[in-house]
Formats: C-alpha cells, structure tokens, sequence
C-alpha cells in the first residue's frame, strides 16, 4: 500500500492529542474510519507506532522518531503549498469604479473557496492590457465584442441614472433629465473604456458636439469644467465626490450591459472558477 497524506497527517494529529478521540474531531472524521487510517500506515510501515491502551495513547520510540521527521515534511510541504497559492492569482483590470457590492462579494467569496488572491488593477484600456498579458481579466462596460481571442461573459445591466454636470451650470438647476433631451448639450466622452457616447444613438441622434478624453480623471474634470455634461450610472452618484460636479435624475435611459473579458487558455482552471463566482454573485 501506498503511504498517503492522509495517513501522515492523521498520525500526526493523533500523536499532537494522545487521543483517537480528540484527534478524530479535530479532523472531522469518525473514530473508526481514523483507527483504520493509522493502522493501514503502521502496516505500511510494519511498524508499531502507537502503545494503546483503554486510557492512553502513546508514542513507540519508533513512533516518536518517525513524527518528528513526519512533521518536518508537512511543514515543509505547507509552505511550498502556501507559496504556490500566493503566486497563483487572479489580476482583475478596470478602468474606473468598480461596480459595488458585487465586486466585493466576488473578491471575497473568490478567495475563501481557493485560497488564491485577486489584485485589482486601475488601468485606462483593460482590453489592452488584457492582449498584452498585463492582466487575466478585464471588467468593462458598454458592450465588448468577442473575438477568437477574447472571450465576454455578460454579468448585469447597470442603469444609467444621472447627468453629470458642472455645479454652477445651468443643466444643475434642472430637475431631471430625459435620454432622448441629452443631445441638446455637448457630451463629454471616455473614448477608450466609457460606457456613453456617440455609439449610443442610432447615426444623426446622438449629440452634436462631443468633448473627447480617454481616460476617468479626464472625464470628471472636464464635466466639471462645464466642457459639456456626462452620463453617470449609480455608483458614480454615490462615488463621486467632485466639488465642481453635480448630478442630475437622468429617465428613460437605456441601461449599460456590465461584463468580464478574457483570453482563452490562459490560467484557465483559475479563471473558470473565477468567473463562476463572479456570475453567482450577481444576483445576491
């Protein structure tokens, strides 16, 4: 028979508790089934290794020499473990305010159930990145297009829900705001990683002016400056605090689709579990 993990780690935990009992709670197996572990180790071994009585479990000096030379392979075995687990993660890109709480019940349900970690990271084109290998997958908005090497899961629809507007402009003072009313004004646009712009009307509806930048920072100040107003979702209402910026209720707008682009093939098992976390969290 083959001398298996599981035969080190319960002797050594019966070794620890001198007692089949405790030992046995500890591991969350019954009695016998821990009995019959340490006796097909011994019989692997065909050695003695535990004196028992209907009191006490003791150490052999067989038993005793072996556990000491048993514990320092698990230990060592931990930490190469523990390394492992530290080097396999996930680096999840984004280009501007994660939507909430899914992303953090993702993260943390992500990492309890395998013990690897998710790095974030703030960058102005993820889908970029995400060809050039500088992360394993992306969240954006406003719509990807799946290719042979990119692939797209759709999470949700988050509503758009607000204007952006200079504080002191005239569109502040405005109750609301309708969808179809938003060209009037020019549009400030993310032309890299936004979810609102030109590409939103059909040809000849959308607004005539549009105030281009390319990445969030640029986005906010220029809607502060009064460039031209933007298009806010509900996080951005409660995330942005810009003294220059006020937001107004936005109606009848269509809502953004929210999703997760990844490369085919790359840390796949890793990532498959990834995405089934973050699709399971949606709806919580």
């Amino acid at each position: 028979m083959d001398v298996e993990l599981r035969h080190l780690r319960a002797f050594v935990e019966v070794a620890r508790q001198r007692s089949f009992t405790r030992a046995a709670e500890e591991l969350t197996i019954t009695q016998p089934a821990l009995t019959r572990t340490v006796q097909q180790l011994e019989a692997a071994l065909q050695v003695r290794l535990f004196n028992r009585s209907s009191r006490h479990v003791e150490l052999t000096n067989v038993g005793n020499s072996f556990l000491a030379q048993v514990e320092r392979v698990l230990n060592e075995l931990d930490r190469a473990m523990n390394a492992l687990s530290e080097q396999l993660s996930v680096r999840l890109g984004f280009s501007w305010l994660m939507p909430d709480p899914w992303t953090q019940r993702t993260i943390s349900e992500f990492e309890r159930i395998s013990g690897s970690k998710v790095h974030l990271v703030r960058i102005d084109d993820p889908i970029q990145a995400l060809q050039r290998h500088a992360i394993d997958v992306a969240l954006v908005r406003g719509g990807v297009r799946p290719s042979a090497s990119v692939k797209v899961v759709r999470l949700f629809e988050e509503p758009r829900v607000a204007i952006a507007c200079a504080a002191e402009s005239d569109v502040s003072r405005l109750d609301q705001v309708d969808w179809a009313d938003v060209p009037r004004w020019p549009l400030v646009v993310n032309v890299v990683s936004g979810a609102t712009g030109h590409w939103s009307w059909a040809p000849g509806e959308g607004p005539q002016e549009v105030i281009e930048t390319t990445n969030y920072d640029e986005w906010v100040e220029s809607v502060a400056a009064d460039r031209g107003i933007g298009v806010a979702p509900a996080v951005g209402v409660r995330r942005i605090n810009h003294p220059g910026v006020a937001f107004v209720p936005l109606v009848n707008a269509p809502p953004v689709p929210v999703e997760l682009a990844y490369l085919p093939h790359v840390q796949e098992l890793l990532l498959r579990r990834f995405i089934d976390v973050a699709t399971t969290t949606v709806d919580r």
